[in-house]
């Protein structure tokens, strides 16, 4: 049956992939007190390449060039090594609804890079969307009851949102010649590797663990990342990246209810406001300069 038979199939997967994700920062939150950043990395990283190569494989082999092999290291060092290690640390601190937020100003930083390394126009809406999200941010960090600590929190999760920007940028001259599926596979066992170190924490983590939280690390494994990320790049064949990318404004809300739900913690008054700030500097920062109309000149 045609996909144009099965319209509903793309926003299933959208729907899919939000909740998947929205779900992956209240996993962690509530993992962090019997998993470290370091063996929660590891094994959810683990799980995902073993679940993602399975379907990658079934699909042939990949041929990446020595100039992908870079890219695909640089992307998973940085998106699911760092990004991981950052965010797993940042909500030993931050509450899961909060870091949600501060990763959705990526956007703004995508824009901010594509500038940078990708030729693409600093636009003044763009300078616009930059200072109403870091104003956001200053006041989802000045909100955090807990002192320093609470302040670390923040950083991480932006650390988190630096890294991920950075690994887009990198990964979208990549997506043209190589499938997302095998992108994300390769980028995610990488990460794994970067992660070995951490062996030896997550054998004891998992040793000491209740059999429910070991569940939980193989959901992480399996769900948002290796499902998620297939029906995220599945969206994106039928989809515009722009529209993809304004649906993951529906994140926070979600991770804010989950957190609410499963685990009775929600983020500071003020947190709200400012999540919201720095939503509006990332709508701001994505919107686009009118074109100028051509007027016929007579002849």
């Amino acid at each position: 049956m045609p996909l144009s038979d099965r319209p509903w199939l793309p926003v299933a997967a959208v729907a899919t992939t939000l909740l998947l994700w929205a779900s992956a920062f209240v996993a962690i939150r509530h993992l962090g007190h019997d998993f470290s950043a370091g063996a929660l990395s590891l094994g959810r990283l683990v799980i995902g390449s073993i679940a993602l190569g399975a379907v990658a494989v079934s699909r042939g082999l990949p041929k990446p060039s020595g100039r992908d092999w870079l890219g695909l290291v640089a992307i998973g060092v940085l998106w699911f090594g760092v990004y991981n290690l950052a965010l797993n640390q940042g909500e030993h601190h931050v509450d899961a609804g909060t870091s949600a937020m501060l990763i959705q100003i990526s956007p703004v930083l995508i824009a901010l890079l594509a500038t940078l390394f990708l030729g693409e126009r600093f636009t003044t809406w763009l300078g616009l969307g930059l200072v109403l999200a870091f104003a956001g941010v200053v006041l989802i960090g000045v909100s955090q009851p807990g002192g320093h600590n609470d302040v670390a929190g923040v950083l991480l999760c932006l650390l988190a949102a630096l890294v991920y920007s950075i690994a887009l940028v990198v990964q979208k001259p990549l997506v043209s010649r190589l499938s997302a599926l095998h992108v994300t596979w390769l980028a995610c066992t990488v990460g794994a590797v970067v992660c070995l170190p951490f062996a030896g924490q997550l054998v004891d983590n998992t040793r000491d663990a209740s059999a429910s939280d070991i569940w939980w690390v193989v959901y992480l494994g399996l769900f948002p990342t290796a499902i998620a990320f297939t029906t995220y790049a599945f969206a994106l064949r039928h989809m515009t990246a722009s529209s993809l990318g304004i649906t993951t404004y529906l994140v926070p809300p979600l991770t804010i209810v989950m957190g609410w739900l499963f685990l009775g913690e929600t983020p500071p008054g003020m947190a709200y406001v400012g999540g919201a700030l720095a939503l509006v500097g990332v709508a701001v920062a994505r919107r686009k300069p009118r074109a100028r109309k051509v007027v016929p000149q007579p002849a």
